[in-house]
């Protein structure tokens, strides 16, 4: 990563952004042509009345990734790299979970868990199982399909009606992805009896283990960057995937139009045209309504 990350923002959110940092304990200061300056240990930040944002510092990785992305930018690129991971090969029995769709405009937000031990791992292997963002949406399916037909496994796949009402509850993505990660976990520690589990680290680690002790789970927790490097965790980002990429295409032949992934230019297109098509109330029903896409639909 680079020593500093730049996007714009746009204004309005200034006051949400200024007031956060303020909770999470940054010192605030005004230097000239900015909005704020916000400073702590290890991370600074600061918006221009450009709307340009910087943020620089030893500690900024997790801050943009945990809070950035999902509470402000709505997009989750920083820590999405196209380098091929090497695969950690380790037959520990263990619990891998992953998630998809976080990041997609439309589509639903999926959590899988996959059980493994002993031979397991050699069969996920020979399937070609690595990081699911290393794998073209073709080859997604298949294996997924070989995944869920091998293991024990669980789906929690949350279409865009529920998960709008889930996140006007929650009024936070981390937490309601940690809600979808327990409640994957819960299910499997049930099934398998073992209580080993490795996630692809995607909020504070407290975040994850909150929404655990709601549930009354105590078990070994492993939170890592880049968990898809464990096979376990990998075999669950393809799950995950698979039923993304599934339920987006049942979302897009519902309403008769290809739904495209991402919150790209051709997402917003083909959200117009399902708007002209249906009127602006058909979006929750495929859509996640608090992306900053939707202002570009209004």
């Amino acid at each position: 990563m680079g020593s500093s990350f730049v996007s714009e923002i746009d204004l309005k959110l200034a006051p949400k952004l200024q007031q956060d940092l303020v909770t999470q304990g940054f010192e605030m200061n005004k230097p000239p042509y900015t909005v704020f300056s916000a400073k702590k240990k290890g991370v600074s930040c600061t918006l221009y009345q450009s709307g340009k944002l910087m943020v620089q510092g030893k500690e900024m990785a997790a801050f943009i990734e945990f809070y950035l992305e999902p509470e402000i930018l709505q997009s989750f690129t920083y820590n999405y790299k196209d380098a091929t991971s090497a695969i950690e090969v380790d037959d520990t029995a263990r619990i891998g979970i992953d998630e998809s769709g976080k990041g997609d405009f439309f589509g639903p937000l999926c959590v899988a868990g996959i059980f493994a031990e002993g031979k397991h791992f050699a069969e996920l292997q020979k399937m070609g199982v690595k990081d699911s963002k290393e794998i073209a949406d073709g080859a997604i399916l298949k294996i997924g399909k070989r995944i869920r037909e091998s293991t024990v496994h669980q789906i929690v796949k949350i279409n865009p009606l529920k998960y709008n009402e889930l996140y006007a509850q929650f009024h936070n993505l981390n937490k309601m992805l940690a809600w979808g990660h327990a409640t994957t976990i819960e299910n499997l520690v049930e099934r398998s009896g073992c209580q080993n589990v490795w996630i692809d680290q995607f909020a504070n680690e407290h975040v994850v283990l909150t929404a655990l002790k709601r549930k009354n789970l105590s078990l070994q927790l492993t939170q890592r960057h880049r968990g898809e490097e464990d096979l376990a965790v990998a075999a669950a980002s393809i799950l995950a995937r698979c039923a993304f990429l599934e339920g987006l295409q049942q979302l897009g032949e519902e309403v008769g139009m290809k739904l495209p992934k991402g919150a790209s230019a051709a997402v917003i297109q083909a959200g117009r045209a399902l708007v002209q098509k249906y009127g602006f109330e058909i979006l929750p029903k495929v859509a996640k309504m608090h992306f900053k896409t939707v202002e570009s639909l209004r």
